[in-house]
């Protein structure tokens, strides 16, 4: 069995080094202009990791479209992963996550007046946001997930890697989970630890830090995640008193039911407010079929407590429109936000590096210079 796990070990290393080559090949072709990388005179952040998946993406580009919507017009735009579309789309009002993608329908439900455009060719989708008479006003466009779409230069490159596995922790596909290796972190400007202990200690802070070892010209930030007050995904069907976290506490048995890459934080926020929960773990952007909604509804069937499934944004994105869904389940389907809070008061400074870099790349700013 030990010499079983050693193959498939050096297996996995040596496809790792293959992989290496291609990936580093293809940055070199980049470094050397012989692929073009096109940049944009307008202010485009980027927002993505080194690693597949699980670090925290979309709840920063949710924090970033936040801070820049309350003062200016911002756009997303991602490739819309899993949609079942094609080339560019524009959300409006009809938009699902099937046409969208999961991620990128979540932020158009919780930011309406935020433009949402998924494109799997980023420069495309950039000149289309930037060509559309409707949108002259933009101020800002926010990608996410776009760290290794190295066909756009971004003005500001936001790198985020997951406090309990850094990017410096580990190896590059498949024998680890980097789409990269290390060395690429020198493209971004910003580098975020997300997902660390609100208790993170100063010994930490150093630590991290000097295994990130990151440049002058970087900022190095670490933030946490704080849970919401949890919502009813059908509020049309919910019941007429609303359940809160603190309810959980009478009683309340709790199915989580979850498509991530790491619910682990969900299970420990619930785990505060009552011992009486289960979960259903399925692989991340999973398509619900009836099989599972049976599995799920066989689950939540069996405590006679009080008792409602709780899921996440992501999945509600995917499942809120799904004609499979059983009708008795949807009166009990609540959904846990998240949100980013950054620690030892560096939401401020972060705050700050944002808002100057757009204002001072902002399209009216270039116009008023032009025209004294």
């Amino acid at each position: 069995m030990n010499k079983r796990f050693f193959v498939v070990d050096l297996m996995l290393w040596m496809l790792s080094g293959v992989y290496a080559v291609i990936v580093r090949t293809r940055n070199w072709l980049f470094d050397r202009n012989i692929l073009q990388s096109k940049s944009f005179d307008f202010p485009v952040i980027s927002v993505g990791n080194l690693t597949v998946g699980g670090t925290g993406k979309t709840p920063h580009t949710e924090y970033i479209i936040s801070l820049l919507s309350r003062s200016m017009k911002v756009a997303t735009l991602s490739r819309g992963y899993k949609r079942k579309t094609a080339g560019f789309v524009l959300a409006d009002e009809l938009s699902t996550g099937a046409t969208l993608g999961d991620e990128s329908y979540q932020i158009k439900h919780k930011f309406p007046e935020v433009v949402v455009a998924v494109d799997g060719n980023r420069r495309r989708g950039i000149s289309r946001l930037l060509a559309n008479k409707n949108e002259q006003s933009l101020s800002a466009i926010v990608l996410d997930d776009a760290f290794q779409h190295r066909y756009v230069t971004p003005g500001l490159n936001i790198l985020i890697t997951d406090c309990n596995r850094l990017f410096t922790d580990d190896h590059i596909l498949p024998y680890g989970r980097l789409r990269e290796p290390i060395h690429c972190k020198n493209r971004a400007n910003i580098i975020i630890v997300s997902k660390c202990p609100e208790t993170l200690h100063p010994m930490d802070f150093r630590v991290i830090s000097k295994k990130i070892n990151a440049f002058p010209y970087q900022t190095l930030y670490f933030t946490t995640y704080q849970y919401d007050e949890i919502y009813p995904l059908f509020k049309d069907q919910a019941s007429s008193q609303p359940i809160v976290m603190d309810d959980l506490s009478k009683g309340i048995y709790v199915l989580i039911v979850t498509g991530i890459v790491s619910p682990q934080g969900i299970y420990e926020h619930v785990e505060k407010f009552t011992p009486h929960y289960d979960k259903f773990v399925f692989p991340d952007h999973h398509d619900f079929s009836r099989k599972d909604y049976g599995v799920i509804q066989k689950k939540f069937d069996a405590t006679q407590l009080p008792k409602i499934i709780l899921v996440t944004e992501k999945d509600a994105a995917r499942i809120v429109n799904d004609t499979q869904l059983p009708d008795e389940l949807k009166p009990c389907i609540y959904v846990l936000p998240v949100k980013v809070k950054f620690l030892a008061g560096q939401e401020p400074k972060f705050n700050q590096q944002l808002l100057t870099y757009v204002k001072e790349n902002s399209r009216n700013l270039r116009f008023s210079k032009k025209e004294n």
